[in-house]
């Protein structure tokens, strides 16, 4: 039998066991997102040396980000991510290796909740985001930000970057998000 200790993680709400030297959330997830939240899923995509993918935005300049996307009627979130990732970057060689267990959510800018509403037919506050860290299993030739060919590019150019380096380059809005999933999946980064 594995010993097991409860491991608190910065965030009341980022609990973990520890089994040696693996972290296993526990689960603590929320099942609904709060209301009034465009349901979404984010996407920590990490390489073996643990540097984090992230590309440029063909609409907004100078603004990086992790993939993410809406999560489809009836989808469950982990479909939606492993469909989300291969949309926007044509990635299908990862594994699962973590989720944050609970919905964290950030506001539209007034600006940008206008464009949206025009775009989606939907007045959203914001977007509730599923988080998953995943492991890339595969070669850089495979990344694509064609992705599959379904959707419409939205990035221009993609590296592989440090935990503040993808806060650094990231939208206002969207850094406190990005700050809490990377110190839930900091034991993975380090």
């Amino acid at each position: 039998m594995t010993f097991v200790r409860p491991f608190l993680h910065s965030h009341p709400a980022s609990l973990f066991l520890r089994r040696t030297n693996t972290f296993v959330p526990l689960s603590l997830s929320m099942e609904n997102p709060p209301q009034d939240y465009r349901r979404n899923v984010g996407i920590c995509l990490i390489n073996p040396s643990r540097k984090i993918f992230a590309a440029s935005r063909l609409d907004i300049p100078d603004a990086w980000q992790m993939p993410q996307g809406g999560i489809d009627k009836n989808e469950d979130p982990r479909t939606a991510v492993m469909r989300e990732l291969r949309e926007e970057t044509g990635v299908t060689s990862v594994d699962i290796v973590a989720e944050v267990p609970y919905w964290l959510t950030y506001d539209f800018p007034p600006e940008v909740r206008e464009k949206l509403k025009q775009q989606w037919g939907s007045d959203w506050k914001g977007q509730a985001q599923k988080w998953f860290l995943l492991k890339f299993t595969g070669h850089d030739e495979e990344i694509n930000l064609s992705g599959d060919g379904t959707e419409k590019a939205e990035f221009g150019e993609w590296s592989w970057l440090s935990p503040q380096q993808i806060v650094d380059l990231a939208v206002d809005f969207k850094k406190p998000v990005y700050q809490e999933v990377l110190t839930v999946f900091s034991p993975y980064l380090e």
